[in-house]
C-alpha cells in the first residue's frame, strides 16, 4: 500500500508538471509569433500551475492572514523548494531566484517562462538587478525574495541581506513579510526542509514516502518601505518574521545607522 501511494504521489505530480510544460510551450510559441504575453498574465498561468502543484504535494496547509490586494515585495523565510508552489498558489507572484536554478532540467525552463528574475551569488550585477525589480514593482507586479539567501532547516532564522529591499526604498512599494512553518507531530518538520547537498528527486520521494505533514503560512503586517534605510527595513522584515515563527525569545541586535558623508 505504500509504494501504491507514493506511485500515485508522483504521477499526480508528473501530470501537474506536464500541464506547466504546456503552458510554458505555449509562451515560447508566443514568443516567437511576436505576440505580446504580459508579466500579468505570466503571473496568472504561475499562479494557476503553483496551486496544482501544492495540491499535489503532501501537505496540509493553513494560512493565516490577509492576502494583500495591492502589489508589494514579499519577503519570507526559506526552508524548501517547496515554499515556491506553497506561496506562489496565493496571489499572482513573480520569483527572485538564485542564477542555477535557470540551468535546471525542467523546473529552470518553466521559472524563465513564468517570469523569474535570477540573481548570481557574488554577481557585480546589483544595480542591474536593483533597476529590474524596480521595474517590476512600478509595473505593478508582486514580487517574492528570500532574503536569508539560501534554506535553513526551519529552527532558525538567518540574516535578512539588505540589498535586494533597496528597490522597495526607490519605488516607495511596501513589505509583505511571510512566516512559513513546517510542522510534523506538532513537531518542527525534519522532512520538509531541502539543504546541504540534497538533490530534487531524493527530496521529493522522501516526502512521497511519508505521511502528510503541516504547513502554516502567516502573512504578517505589512512594513511601509518608504523613507527607510535598507538595513532598518531588513530588521523591521527580519524581526517581524523571527517573531511570528519563535516568539520574541531570540531578540535581534539593531542595525548600526551608516553616518552620512560630510
Amino acid at each position: 500500500m505504500r509504494g501504491l501511494r507514493v506511485f500515485a504521489r508522483v504521477l499526480r505530480v508528473v501530470l501537474v508538471v506536464l500541464f506547466g510544460l504546456g503552458m510554458a510551450a505555449l509562451f515560447s510559441l508566443y514568443e516567437r509569433l511576436h505576440i505580446p504575453a504580459s508579466a500579468e498574465r505570466r503571473q496568472r498561468w504561475s499562479q494557476l500551475f503553483m496551486r496544482q502543484l501544492s495540491n499535489a504535494l503532501p501537505f496540509k496547509v493553513r494560512v493565516l492572514g490577509q492576502v494583500p490586494h495591492q502589489p508589494m515585495l514579499w519577503v519570507s523565510n526559506h526552508v524548501s523548494w517547496t515554499d515556491i508552489p506553497l506561496l506562489g498558489m496565493l496571489t499572482p507572484l513573480s520569483f527572485l531566484s538564485k542564477a542555477e536554478v535557470r540551468s535546471w532540467p525542467v523546473a529552470g525552463w518553466l521559472a524563465l517562462k513564468a517570469g523569474t528574475l535570477f540573481i548570481r551569488r557574488g554577481g557585480n550585477d546589483s544595480q542591474l538587478l536593483r533597476k529590474q525589480i524596480s521595474q517590476h514593482l512600478q509595473q505593478a507586479g508582486a514580487l517574492l525574495i528570500f532574503p536569508e539567501g539560501t534554506t535553513t532547516d526551519g529552527r532558525s532564522l538567518r540574516t535578512f541581506h539588505s540589498r535586494l529591499l533597496a528597490s522597495a526604498i526607490d519605488t516607495q512599494v511596501p513589505l509583505q513579510p511571510v512566516a512559513v512553518r513546517y510542522l510534523r507531530d506538532g513537531q518542527a518538520d525534519a522532512i520538509a526542509p531541502f539543504i546541504g547537498d540534497d538533490d530534487l528527486l531524493s527530496h521529493l520521494m522522501r516526502l512521497f514516502a511519508n505521511d502528510c505533514g503541516e504547513v502554516e503560512i502567516k502573512l504578517l503586517q505589512p512594513i511601509p518601505s518608504a523613507g527607510e534605510e535598507r538595513a532598518a527595513l531588513a530588521f523591521k522584515a527580519q524581526q517581524a518574521i523571527q517573531v511570528a515563527l519563535f516568539g520574541a525569545e531570540q531578540p535581534l541586535a539593531q542595525p548600526q545607522r551608516r553616518a552620512k558623508a560630510a
